[in-house]
């Protein structure tokens, strides 16, 4: 079965989608079968990865609504070499129709209940809130990781993520695990990134990954031209951290 992991910080520019899209395409060229799921209805991820958000046929949005099976709202990335779930603006109406449900926190771990088997590992790219669509990443999650941007207020937010992980985990997902958290945007000549980092390894020790993302502009280029860093630009240090990541996650969770 393939291990599902969930993306998610409730604190907006810390590099969510990037490390979902990313991740998931350094994850396919380490020879592993990934699917990318946009759990955001800015369609963020869907676009950085090469798809037309506003073309959709279908989307996680029919999934989720249950108008539609997991597998039919899959479309194939073929540059990047892995699966896409796409999302749109559509996703913001499946929230009302999930709260309306007593199920509704459930929903996506039921609907890819079929199709976590034919892949290694899942990546759900989570919205930057802690809502019913947040909820429902975690629910069908084994594990989670926590982008942490390397500069001021990098802890701001953390407390209220990790209460909402230890309540699922009480509630909903007992074997949710936090497959780590990862430090993005990190300047090593920056005294303040480095203190950032610093404090994070002090507070939350073995929990922070070893892998450190560098604050990068061939990183923050690739999305505007659809294609991962490693595609756009496979010797960067964007693209290397990336693939020592998905090193990292292999080894750590044994994916």
């Amino acid at each position: 079965m393939g291990r599902v992991i969930a993306i998610a910080n409730q604190k907006g520019g810390v590099g969510k989608t990037t490390t979902s899209v990313n991740l998931a395409a350094a994850l396919g060229r380490l020879g592993k079968n990934v699917l990318l799921v946009d759990l955001d209805p800015q369609g963020n991820a869907t676009v950085a990865i090469g798809v037309d958000k506003d073309q959709l046929n279908a989307s996680i949005f029919e999934v989720l609504v249950g108008e539609m099976k997991a597998k039919a709202a899959i479309v194939h990335c073929e540059q990047a070499n892995i699966d896409l779930m796409p999302a749109n603006g559509d996703l913001t109406a499946a929230e009302v129709t999930l709260l309306e449900e007593d199920m509704g926190p459930k929903r996506m771990r039921k609907a890819f209940k079929k199709i976590r088997d034919n892949y290694d590992v899942v990546i759900i790219d989570c919205p930057p809130t802690l809502n019913m669509l947040t909820l429902n990443a975690l629910t069908a999650a084994d594990g989670i990781v926590v982008p942490v941007q390397c500069e001021f207020f990098a802890l701001e937010g953390l407390s209220a993520l990790m209460d909402t992980i230890d309540t699922v985990q009480s509630q909903l997902n007992a074997t949710l695990h936090i497959d780590g958290l990862l430090r993005t945007m990190h300047d090593r000549r920056n005294n303040l990134a480095n203190d950032v980092s610093n404090e994070l390894v002090a507070h939350f020790g073995m929990k922070v990954l070893q892998t450190i993302i560098p604050r990068n502009v061939r990183l923050a280029e690739a999305p505007s031209y659809g294609e991962s860093i490693l595609d756009y630009d496979a010797t960067s240090n964007g693209a290397i951290a990336y693939l020592a990541l998905g090193n990292e996650l292999i080894r750590k969770t044994q994916l």
